[in-house]
């Protein structure tokens, strides 16, 4: 199951850097994880500081 970002992300990228396959982009409000490239790995959760990314 792909990871969501839920409504506490800051936008301060993170997690972009973090994701071995490239699933996070920047998005107006939040960052976004495209559910057909997350891979489960829970990188982006691990480098969060307010642990927006949750299993979706």
């Amino acid at each position: 199951m792909a990871y969501v970002i839920k409504d506490e992300c800051i936008n301060c990228g993170a997690c972009i850097e973090e994701c071995p396959v490239e699933a996070i982009t920047a998005g107006d409000d939040k960052h976004v994880i495209d559910p057909e490239k997350c891979i489960d790995c829970g990188a982006c959760a691990g480098a969060c500081p307010v642990d927006a990314p949750v299993e979706g």
